[in-house]
């Protein structure tokens, strides 16, 4: 196995895709100082597997990847790749058929690694895997960078043996004992989990015992006590159905009262109504015999008036008529006197005549103003007489209406206040939080049935939940179980194959010494790497046969061979070249054609017999027929080959054994897996069902606060009920009562209104009497003044008449004085005649005024009395109309608290019903029957004796502490799967001794291998070392006995020296040794390449020379990559990489073939 070629991308300094090729075993790579050579070696070391970032020279993993420089950028990505050449078969195992393998790593700026094996993505571990044994590592001893070779000759003990074990290719061995330590320590951690996890069981199995039978008295005692908590609810239903009746009686008696009640009140509504009438209509005659009355009042007023009026003119007539009588008596003397006068006057008329004509003007002016005057003051009369009508009239009518007024005005009180006294309770009707709280009680009732619904829903979720971890308990219990049954029986199956395959594939003893002699002991057989196609295993195993065991190799040299002297060895040299054939051959059915015999081309592969003996007449000499269930048959042979394991041969054994250790595999993680489940299932069982107790004390707890919301809700919905038929009630009565307060209203607004009225017009008459009044006198003292004037003018002409008439002739004086004074005693006479006629006339008005007036009187008071009856009616009527509405009231009052009293009645009884609907509903929800439970109740039972008895099985029960229901089905599980378990325990102990007996058979092949091994180096170093440094000795030393953890320390004394320690000697001599030991552990076990970075970098020319000569030697055997500055070192070297770096921070590759340069000089 070598390496050809490296392709690097992205990786550090090469930034372009590079493929340095490696065609010879001697390349020395050149260049100056960070140019990026070691960039090579960091990229092998980097695909091998290496995770450590500071072993690579970075921080992190993705320094790996180029980091641009001034003319380029960043890259994402870093990937290099290996190509190996594994013609020898270096590489065992299922890539040992490749000639050529493929290694690729990439690594991404997110972190991101992949690995890839001939192109398919794989893990790191299979890479790692690969190299196992054949000294090919990141930390290896095959790959030595700068500064480890001094480090690896100080290396300490424990480090120093890795080499070795490498070199000694127990590695695997260590891998696999890793491995099996890895399952020991699990399934010890698994038997110690188990016998936790038995001891636990056990303490939980006693535990459990008691709390089993715990759990069995508590449920007797539950069950008991559920019997008495249902008899005890029969009680005091049977109680509370007594009360029910007492309280039915109860409201039927204050029905009957409250039905009495309000039949009285009816009746004095009825007698209300009536009284209302008659009031009415004595009032309306209160009102007529009052306005007769005000009538009869206006009648004498306006007579009295008349009379008054009538001797005001009657006086008036005697004053004139006295006047008359004196004018004529005084007429009479004067006559006599004129007669003396006539002549002294006569003198005097012509002075006279003039003031005679001048008072006869004025006589005349005041006859005139005084009939005005007289006619002015009759009109004014008149119309006295009508202000005098008109205002008694309106005084009556104020009156009337005033009473009115005061009539509705104490109604309209009245009827305010009752309605104020339904409004208020009304009111406090519509105040009564009963909505509110018939809401929040329908609102909590509606929560209350949500809550339960949710909790009857997640407690139904939680059974359901475990019934259904409970199943996948039990069928992981059983999965478990049986998973642990094939795992055992797979273990069998694997170790009868693994024994069958070993004795079928392992050579006798002689054969194995001398494979181990020569170096084969870990040889590959042919039937480990032969792939052949479904079916056909048995076909290729009969015509293989014993060839199946054979080794395959191809370094065997005829020395060796004639060496083995005893026993039977088989060896298969595979070719390079590819078989081709033209017919149909059992080669066809070979998948590794590159390790298959090449004379199963000869063989023909046939389906079945039939098929065989037909194309058996087409067969050539040397060719054959085989069919698939392994009849094998030529020319002139038949072979069957039977057995009972005829159908399991070696290769059917090899896949089946591989496909069973995959199973087994996958089997254990599967254990685990359900292990793990198991347990998880165990505790959310636990919590589950402590969950599903915690839910069921919490449903009985709702459950009776939604018999209790809903009592309370039937309580108050019948209250509500209650209050709002009073409420409707209370409606009507006010809007009847507001709708009579309206009309009052109206008619005492209009009483107000005619009153106003009535008042504004006595106010008016009021003024219109003064003004009247004014008027009158005024008019009377205008008549009096024109009276008077006219009597004293009448009586100035009346003197100068006579003064003048006796003036006026002397001669006539008597006669004409007489004549005069008779004419003008004859018109004092008629004078006088005519006003006692009219006093005569005025007289009698006057008696017929006065007996009018006198019948008037006693009208009035006959009417008064009338009136005084018909108040006094009407002021019975209204104390009637009042005790009977102080009678209703009353009986309202007593009918509304008897209604109370009723309706708190109704509640206790409905609340009592909602009780025991409650408790009957209670008991049906527990199944029980309630007339069943009465009739087997005795009547002396009491609730207080049976509480007494619930408390005390609640103390029984409270006595026996916390309780686990679930105990005694969890002691039954728990019980099988404590036999489950201690039969896991058994298996695992077998188990465990197995694993420890191949424990000690891998330490027992370890300690002989690193024995051998160490031997062998430490001879080759002690031959080595003189050569390196031309004497002097150097040797390996263990440092304990123990061969399997001993370390391993290097002593070296370069000629002339007598060190005590290595540590002593100098930097080249360092070098130099750990040379000699590495070189030393490739001559025992080569790895496939080597290399090395600036090693000779502290060696002088002459040592450089023996370590070119050493490495020139050794390249017979492998392949080195080695970095240098030295020219000696490059002189020796069959081809010459270049590294450049003519683009700063960008690496390139020159190569240089010595042999091809030297030729091209030589032409």
């Amino acid at each position: 196995m070598r390496l050809k070629s490296i392709k690097l991308a992205g990786f550090k300094s090469f930034v372009d895709a590079t493929t340095a090729y490696f065609p010879t075993n001697m390349t020395a790579v050149v260049g100056p100082n960070g140019c990026g050579k070691s960039n090579i070696i960091d990229a092998v070391r980097w695909v091998m597997g290496e995770g450590s970032a500071k072993n690579l020279r970075g921080e992190s993993m993705i320094d790996v990847i180029f980091n641009g420089s001034n003319s380029r950028k960043p890259v994402t990505q870093a990937s290099i790749e290996l190509i190996f050449d594994n013609s020898d078969g270096t590489i065992v195992g299922e890539y040992a058929s490749y000639a050529e393998i493929s290694i690729r790593r990439r690594v991404t700026r997110d972190g991101q690694n992949q690995y890839f094996l001939n192109g398919t993505k794989c893990r790191r571990r299979d890479i790692t895997d690969i190299f196992l044994g054949t000294g090919l590592g990141p930390r290896s001893y095959s790959i030595i960078e700068q500064g480890m070779i001094s480090r690896l000759i100080e290396a300490r003990p424990e480090d120093l043996r890795s080499y070795i074990e490498e070199a000694a290719g127990i590695s695997k061995y260590k891998e696999r004992r890793r491995e099996t330590e890895n399952r020991i320590g699990r399934t010890q951690e698994n038997l110690a989990r188990l016998s936790d996890l038995r001891e636990e069981l056990g303490r939980q199995l006693e535990r459990l015992h008691s709390q089993a039978k715990s759990a069995e008295k508590y449920q007797q005692y539950k069950i008991e006590e559920r019997q008495l908590k249902a008899e005890l609810t029969a009680i005091r239903w049977r109680d509370l159905h007594s009360k029910t009746e007492n309280h039915q009686r109860v409201i039927r008696e204050q029905e009957l009262a409250l039905e009495a009640l309000i039949t009285e009140q009816q009746n004095a509504d009825t007698h209300i109504e009536q009284y209302r009438d008659k009031h009415h209509d004595l009032s309306e005659n209160f009102n007529q015999i009052q306005g007769r009355f005000y009538a009869v009042g206006a009648e004498i007023a306006r007579i009295e008036q008349t009379i008054q009026h009538n001797q005001q003119r009657v006086k008036q007539l005697q004053e004139d008529s006295l006047d008359a009588e004196k004018n004529y008596q005084e007429a009479v003397t004067t006559i006599a006197a004129d007669d003396e006068l006539y002549a002294s006057m006569a003198e005097e008329i012509v002075l006279l005549e003039p003031e005679k004509e001048l008072l006869e003007a004025k006589v005349e002016e005041a006859v005139i103003q005084l009939e005005e005057l007289e006619a002015t003051t009759i009109s004014s009369q008149e119309a006295w007489q009508v202000f005098n009508q008109n205002s008694n009239d309106a005084k009556r009518q104020a009156e009337v209406q005033q009473s009115r007024t005061q009539h509705f005005e104490q109604s309209l009180e009245r009827l305010s206040e009752r309605v104020q006294r339904l409004t208020n309770e009304l009111a406090q009707l519509n105040a009564d939080p009963q909505s509110a709280e018939i809401l929040l009680l329908d609102e909590q009732l509606s929560e209350s049935e949500l809550l339960i619904a949710q909790t009857e829903e997640d407690k139904e979720q939680l059974q359901q939940d475990i019934n259904q971890l409970r199943d996948k308990r039990s069928q992981l219990d059983s999965q478990y179980q049986k998973q642990q049954t094939d795992n055992q029986k797979l273990s069998g199956r694997i170790s009868s194959l693994e024994a069958l395959q070993q004795a079928a594939l392992n050579p006798d003893n002689e054969v194995s010494q001398w494979l181990s002699k020569q170096r084969f002991e870990h040889c590959i057989y042919l039937a480990d790497k032969l792939k052949v196609e479904d079916g056909w295993q048995l076909a290729v195993e009969t015509v293989l046969g014993a060839d199946l065991q054979a080794i395959i190799s191809d370094h065997l040299t005829h020395e060796a061979l004639q060496s083995f002297d005893k026993g039977e060895l088989r060896v298969f040299q595979p070719t390079n070249n590819a078989l081709t054939v033209s017919t149909p051959s059992l080669l066809d059915k070979v998948i590794t054609k590159d390790i298959a015999p090449s004379w199963l081309a000869l063989i023909i592969p046939a389906e079945n017999l039939e098929e065989a003996f037909t194309l058996r007449a087409q067969l050539a000499v040397g060719q054959s027929i085989i069919t698939q269930d392994g009849y094998w048959m030529g020319i002139d042979f038949i072979r069957i080959k039977r057995g009972e394991q005829s159908t399991t041969g070696v290769l059917a054994r090899a896949e089946e054994l591989q496909k069973l250790l995959q199973q087994q595999d996958e089997n254990e993680e599967l254990i685990e897996q359900s292990h793990q489940e198991i347990e998880v299932l165990g505790q959310q069982l636990t919590l589950k069902e402590q969950t599903l107790a915690d839910q069921n004390k919490k449903l009985q707890q709702m459950t009776q606060q939604r018999g209790e919301l809903k009592a309370k809700l039937v309580a108050h919905q019948a209250k509500l009920e209650q209050i709002t038929q009073r409420r409707q009630y209370l409606d009507k009565e006010i809007s009847e009562l507001t709708i009579q307060q309206q009309t009052q209203f109206d008619e005492l607004k209009q009483a107000r209104s005619l009153l106003q009225e009535a008042l504004d017009q006595m106010a008016e008459y009021a003024e219109q009497d003064g003004q009247l009044q004014a008027q009158r006198n005024q008019l009377q003292n205008q008549l009096e003044h024109w009276r008077r004037e006219e009597r004293s003018q009448k009586e100035q002409l009346h003197q100068l008449s006579i003064k003048l008439n006796g003036l006026v002739t002397k001669r006539q004086a008597t006669e004409q004085s007489l004549q005069r004074l008779k004419q003008q005693v004859e018109r004092l006479r008629e004078r006088k005649e005519l006003l006692q006629m009219q006093l005569a006339e005025g007289t009698a008005p006057i008696d017929e005024l006065r007996f009018s007036l006198e019948e008037q009187l006693e009208n009035r008071l006959q009417i008064e009395d009338t009136l005084k009856h018909a108040r006094l009616a009407l002021e019975d009527a209204d104390e009637s109309l009042r005790q009977n509405e102080q009678r209703r009231t009353k009986a309202e009052q007593q009918a509304q608290a008897l209604r109370a009293q009723l309706e708190q009645q109704r509640l206790d009884w409905q609340g009592l019903n909602v009780r025991k609907k409650s408790f009957q509903e209670q008991l049906q929800e527990d199944n029980y029957d309630l007339h069943t439970l009465l009739q087997n109740l005795s009547d002396e039972a009491i609730e207080s004796e049976w509480s007494q008895r619930l408390d005390q099985i609640a103390e029984r029960i409270q006595r026996l502490g916390a309780i686990n229901l679930a105990a005694i089905e969890e002691y039954q599980q728990q019980s099988e799967r404590k036999n489950y378990l201690d039969e896991q325990n058994n298996d695992l102990v077998e188990a465990l001794a197995t694993l420890e007996n191949v424990i000690q058979k891998i330490d027992k092949e370890t300690r002989q291998r690193f024995r051998e091994t160490f031997d062998q180096i430490n001879g080759s170093l002690q031959q080595l070392f003189p050569k390196v440094f031309g004497g002097g000795m150097a040797s390996l030393e263990l440092t304990g006995d123990d061969l399997l953890n001993t370390g391993v320390a290097i002593m070296a004394r370069p000629p002339g020296k007598k060190n005590s320690t290595i540590h002593l000697l100098s930097g080249g001599e360092k070098a130099l040794t750990a040379l000699a030991l590495v070189f030393a552990i490739f001559q025992l076990n080569p790895a496939p390449f080597c290399m090395l970075d600036e090693v000779d970098a502290p060696l002088d020319d002459a040592n450089v020379g023996r370590y070119a000569n050493l490495v020139k030697e050794m390249s017979e055997k492998v392949q080195f990559i080695y970095i240098t500055h030295n020219k000696i070192a490059m002189e020796q070297a069959d081809q010459l990489m270049g590294v450049t770096m003519h683009e700063p921070g960008c690496s390139r590759l020159v190569a240089v073939n010595m042999e091809e340069a030297v030729a091209l000089t030589e032409l």
